[in-house]
């Protein structure tokens, strides 16, 4: 058991990849439909040249989108709004009619009450023959309010105001809908101009019972929103979402037919029977398998990237755990879209991964992470092909117009070529399936620009990101190279000489990294740093001896290595009191490699000659430098502070000087462990002579 947990306690960081790598695998799985692939694939426009297709079985043949959508539209226009009809309230207004007529004719003198007229009583009394004027106004006002009540008075509400004169509804009477034209309809104005129209009565007997006929009057037709919408929604849920029928033996598609529209829409029915009849809980795990293997592959594939390009990566948990986390990222957030609306799918901006992945590491990781991805997502997107093709070319756009992440120009003027490229993209797989414009979805543009938006918001991700992970971005890097921050500054001041040298060694560095396509950021700003050590003991130093006093001249030879030694420990710790992210401590480490305080030595040796020495005790501790940048940072440092030292700086000094250090570090092995090539060497030292020629250059008198 102790051997066990031994084992584990010298491997755990192995083991807590290797556990990431299997979590993150599950997570995506776990997101993954569980549905039958359709093992064909196809497209509009397109010949099919595989096999020819017998359907087993019968199936539906589905209507298009497009056509549900027109049978909706069609359905929501001939739908017909339903209104209600109540026969109560005639009889209320008629009863009210006759008693507030009844009260009026006793008290009015005015009315001429003679006898001549038959009144029917059209409450349900019996009938009667009566020869007084009273019977006979009455049963002509209650006529007049039956023809009204009848017919119907309607309350439009505003939709309806502005219809049509021969806009129809549907009038319910008894549980009886009939069409009726809307115009047919009383409206409260309508009725009170028909009955001021009235002609049969004398002028007196109309000015009695005009306002008692306008009192009488109300609304007995309602729109019946809640039985309108019910009916729509019915008759949209019956919409025939077959179009046909296809039989067991006929043929679906023949080899070498074209995939025109009708052939596409039979294909996506035959498919969709097909995964719904190979369906089953044996299915579901043999499914759940090929996912799983699918995803391992593709991880295995990255991890073999990794381990083969880049393997500081691969040894850092904390930049592997970032990888990872974008890449579940995008494939949980696709996931969750097309559950949610599939519609949605190319608002989700894919290009923020790539874009991420190069601020914090380079190009090459950051297309294959981003291929990696849309290969994993294409499992589980319609159309997987188009949208592997469509997100891998703006990738590679995202990653070759985002040059200097620090301008933030640079990240808008990608954002603006990202959309772009989608947009003419998607325009020709569009006319090649479809092989017009007609039916391309404008909708999509727009989603693709809004993609394009969203994927500005790389630029606080990438702030987000360097506080979480403790990683440093260009944007930090040059937050980092400004001379007036507090560090920078105490080293201006309190060692003047050495904050000039790393001025010199910043600028050579810069140079020089950008003749070998290096990160030119990394460098200025490592250089800038590299010598903060010296703050503990600046006096110790040449560079800050303005006085002409040398403390060195007061202690031993080994005292003295041992300060100049301990400044690189020294400038590790303030860096690390500072905050400094690693990336630029490692400047500070292998600045000098292991290289050999040759001043003291060869003092020491000359000044005892008989007493052994041993060379490694005037030797700088290490590591040596381990990329091109900190290779470069050792060579600019050492020829710029040796240019210093020079008598006559002219250019055939200079030339052997460089020439001299750099060949003396190749020998040291100083760049072993770094991916600087010999060819890389040359160039820099190079462009290190014609520098330093131009700065040491003599001046005239003026």
């Amino acid at each position: 058991m102790k051997k066990v947990f031994s084992s584990i306690r010298d491997n755990h960081d192995t083991i807590f990849k290797a556990l990431l790598f299997f979590i993150t695998l599950f997570i995506i799985v776990y997101f993954f439909p569980r549905q039958i692939n359709f093992e064909y694939e196809y497209s509009k426009g397109k010949p099919w040249f595989q096999e020819t297709i017998i359907t087993s079985f019968d199936f539906p043949i589905l209507k298009t989108q497009e056509q549900l959508q027109k049978e909706r539209e069609e359905i929501i226009n001939d739908n017909l709004p339903i209104f209600g009809f109540d026969e109560n309230i005639f009889q209320q207004k008629g009863v009210e009619f006759v008693q507030n007529f009844e009260q009026k004719w006793s008290e009015d003198r005015k009315i001429k009450k003679d006898k001549g007229f038959t009144f029917f009583n059209l409450f349900g009394l019996k009938k009667q023959t009566n020869q007084s004027r009273k019977y006979s106004v009455a049963n002509y006002g209650l006529s007049i309010l039956d023809h009204l009540y009848t017919n119907g008075i309607v309350q439009l509400s505003d939709e309806f105001q502005w219809k049509e004169e021969d806009f129809q509804v549907l009038l319910q009477k008894e549980n009886v809908a009939e069409k009726q034209e809307l115009d047919n309809l009383f409206t409260i104005n309508s009725a009170v101009d028909y009955i001021n129209s009235l002609s049969k009565l004398s002028l007196q007997e109309s000015d009695f019972i005009v306002p008692l006929l306008l009192e009488a009057l109300s609304q007995n037709v309602f729109y019946d929103k809640q039985a309108s919408e019910k009916m729509l929604a019915y008759e949209l849920d019956n919409i025939v979402s077959a179009r046909g029928m296809l039989q067991q033996g006929q043929i679906v598609i023949q080899k070498g037919e074209l995939v025109n529209e009708d052939k596409y829409q039979i294909l996506s029915s035959y498919q969709s029977e097909f995964e719904n009849q190979h369906w089953s809980k044996a299915s579901v795990n043999f499914v759940l398998l090929g996912q799983v293997l699918l995803v391992f592959v593709a991880f295995l594939i990255f991890f073999l990237f990794l381990q083969q390009y880049r393997p500081e990566i691969l040894q850092d948990s904390t930049k592997v755990t970032l990888i990872l986390l974008l890449i579940v990222s995008m494939i949980v957030l696709t996931s969750f879209t097309l559950k949610w609306n599939g519609n949605f799918l190319y608002l989700i901006p894919f290009c923020i991964s790539p874009i991420l992945l190069k601020a914090f590491f380079d190009t090459r990781l950051a297309l294959f992470t981003h291929l990696i991805t849309i290969l994993i997502i294409g499992f589980i997107v319609p159309n997987g092909f188009e949208f592997v093709y469509l997100q891998l070319i703006a990738g590679i756009v995202s990653i070759l117009t985002v040059l200097q992440m620090y301008k933030r120009a640079h990240l808008f003027v990608s954002a603006i070529k990202i959309v772009g490229i989608y947009w003419l993209t998607y325009f020709a797989l569009e006319i090649t399936h479809e092989g017009s414009i007609v039916h391309i979805n404008l909708v999509q543009f727009l989603y693709f620009a809004g993609s394009g938006v969203l994927t500005l918001f790389a630029y606080p991700l990438i702030f987000a990101f360097e506080k979480v992970f403790s990683l440093v971005s260009d944007v930090s890097l040059l937050e980092l190279s400004d001379t007036n921050s507090p560090l920078l500054r105490k080293l201006a001041n309190e060692a003047p000489g050495t904050f000039q040298h790393s001025l010199q060694v910043a600028n050579l560095a810069e140079e020089g990294i950008i003749e070998i396509n290096g990160n030119a950021l990394l460098v200025r700003a490592g250089a800038l740093y590299h010598d903060i050590g010296k703050l503990k003991t600046p006096m110790y130093f040449i560079e800050n001896q303005s006085t002409g006093l040398n403390p060195h001249d007061e202690i031993s030879f080994d005292e003295s290595t041992e300060i100049i030694i301990n400044h690189v420990r020294n400038g590790i710790e303030i860096a690390k009191e500072n905050k400094l992210p690693e990336e630029l401590i490692d400047f500070i480490r292998t600045h000098h490699g292991t290289s050999t305080v040759h001043y003291f030595y060869k003092q020491f040796i000359t000044t005892f000659p008989d007493e052994e020495v041993d060379i490694k005790d005037f030797a700088y501790p290490g590591p040596k430098p381990f990329s091109k940048e900190t290779a470069v940072l050792m060579m600019a440092d050492s020829v710029e502070a040796a240019a210093r030292s020079l008598k006559q700086p002219n250019a055939d000094n200079i030339n052997d000087l460089v020439e001299n250090i750099i060949g003396k570090q190749i020998d040291g092995g100083q760049f072993v462990n770094a991916d600087i090539t010999l060819k890389e060497i040359t160039q820099i030292k190079k462009l290190y002579k014609k520098k330093l020629v131009n700065i040491h250059h003599a001046r005239l008198e003026y």
